[in-house]
């Protein structure tokens, strides 16, 4: 085999990779990132303006809300091709096109476990098996669609011999994506970019398919794994925003996208994506789910351009590339904060929501303008992160607030037990409590708040972080409680952070109030 073939530095100086985004199934089956019809919906609309060539939408047979999901995505959400899972058998690919028929652009992929470990525990297969399986399973999703995607599940531990011929009957069975996951992140990218040079070399077929690449971070080198068979002729990655996923996650595609768009140079390739809308996804992913990005995360992290070194901040101000590879705006970051303060307007504030990646109504923008006002009256200056925060807590509320904070006292110090007063609307009727139970104020406030709504919670997570810098920045409590068995998350966001508490308890309340009216 010539180098030229199996490098793709060589073989194509401008070849466009496609992104397939995997954020609504594999993204979602990561603990606490499950979204509702709603939430679906929204993000994916988000990844078709972010540019995302694919959207994987879910995996219609796993339940009746996930077929519903893909459904609706199918019908409604337009500039992306919407692709559904299905594992190598009639009554998932059938279900899967069911829920995929009405978008213009479906995909169905279908997957059967190749690796031996699999076909001898999970299986219990033969070799010859496997592939009359996954033949037949193309062969039915390829009478529904044109677009199918094979996937050989743990690829990436699959003997080559077997490999090249599993991946050779489903290109001749009707597949136009060959996927090669490393589905327990087992790869290392020496590894990965040989795999795919081999089926380049060994697969007479191969050129009738794109080959795709699905990779876990298991030990931390999805996107290193992503980008060396990128390297080695992959035309596909499959990934997630913020690299959530099973287990460590998945190819994070914020990372994968900008190192393309950087490296350019040497990978000779670049994406379809829409980089200034990257933060604005992250943080719309952050806010559906809880689920924080760390401060130091690549690309979308708060400190990803922040600079405090002196001999650091010495060669930014003479010249910005001494220290940074790409431009905080390429991503979606400010390269400045605009300051808005108490005197500021609502058509200000509406250009620099719109800046920041979002869409309000008339409604939602008076509501946030008069959180902002009031909270201009509190703090000097106004800045972005401060917007981010107010606006966020106004989209991704409750549709109907059953139980309203109305005025909440609380008190602690050194050798004095801990009380929240707390005062909640219920309807019409203002309710009042007191509680000193609690082994601080934050204890105190869940509570009280218990009290009040006869709500029994049990808190499984709290993270308490500011929107901004500054000893004046608003607070954004995040939580998740625990409610006959379910997870219900809440947020709130405050310059006290005590409020901002009550706040997220309230919003979690407000959740569960809302499915046991549905109910």
């Amino acid at each position: 085999m010539s180098e030229q073939k199996t490098s793709a530095t060589t073989d194509s100086p401008n070849r466009t990779i496609k992104i397939f985004d995997t954020t609504l199934r594999d993204g979602e089956q990561s603990p606490g990132c499950s979204m509702n019809l709603a939430e679906k919906l929204q993000m994916a609309q988000a990844l078709v303006e972010l540019g995302v060539d694919v959207i994987e939408a879910g995996f219609p047979i796993a339940s009746p809300g996930d077929f519903e999901a893909v459904r609706e995505i199918a019908a409604n959400v337009r500039g992306s091709t919407i692709c559904g899972l299905a594992r190598c058998n009639e009554m998932d690919i059938n279900r899967a096109w069911e829920a995929l028929k009405s978008s213009p652009q479906p995909r169905i992929h279908v997957f059967l476990a190749t690796s031996a470990i699999h076909r001898e525990f999970k299986l219990k297969m033969t070799r010859e098996e496997i592939i009359q399986r996954a033949i037949a399973g193309v062969k039915l999703a390829h009478s529904h669609c044109d677009d199918i995607e094979f996937s050989p599940e743990d690829a990436a531990r699959t003997e080559h011999d077997f490999l090249c011929a599993v991946v050779e009957a489903a290109i001749d069975a009707g597949a136009t994506t060959i996927n090669i996951p490393d589905t327990v992140g087992y790869a290392v990218p020496l590894q990965m970019g040989a795999t795919i040079a081999m089926l380049r070399n060994r697969v007479p077929n191969i050129d009738k398919a794109t080959i795709s690449v699905h990779c876990h971070d298991d030990l931390g080198m999805a996107v290193a794994n992503s980008l060396a068979a990128v390297e080695h002729g992959a035309g596909q990655v499959e990934c997630t925003i913020n690299g959530i996923g099973e287990r460590a996650g998945n190819c994070s595609l914020e990372e994968v996208v900008m190192a393309l768009r950087t490296r350019s140079d040497f990978y000779k390739a670049d994406t379809r994506i829409h980089t200034p809308r990257l933060v604005p996804a992250s943080r719309l992913l952050t806010s559906i789910t809880g689920m924080q990005v760390q401060r130091n995360k690549a690309i979308v992290g708060r400190n990803a351009f922040a600079h405090e070194a002196g001999i650091h901040q010495d060669g930014m101000l003479k010249e910005r590339t001494t220290y940074e590879i790409m431009r905080p705006e390429d991503v979606g970051f400010q390269a400045t904060d605009l300051v808005l303060g108490k005197h500021s307007g609502r058509a200000a504030l509406a250009d620099r929501a719109r800046i920041l990646g979002y869409q309000l109504t008339g409604e939602q923008l008076q509501t946030v303008f008069e959180d902002f006002k009031r909270l201009a009256d509190r703090k000097k200056e106004v800045y972005d992160g401060d917007i981010v925060a107010l606006i966020e807590q106004q989209l991704y509320g409750v549709e109907e607030e059953e139980w309203q904070l109305v005025a909440f006292e609380a008190s602690s110090g050194t050798g004095r037990k801990p009380s929240v007063k707390l005062t909640l609307r219920h309807g019409n009727e203002d309710q009042t409590v007191e509680s000193s139970e609690g082994d601080g104020p934050i204890d105190c406030a869940f509570l009280a708040t218990e009290k009040l709504t006869g709500y029994k919670l049990t808190c499984q997570d709290y993270q308490v972080q500011s929107a901004t810098l500054g000893h004046d920045a608003l607070g954004e409590v995040t939580l998740e409680v625990e409610y006959h068995g379910e997870v219900i998350r809440g947020r709130g966001v405050s310059t006290d952070t005590v409020e901002a508490t009550v706040m997220a308890i309230l919003n979690a309340v407000n959740r569960i109030a809302q499915r046991v009216r549905k109910n």
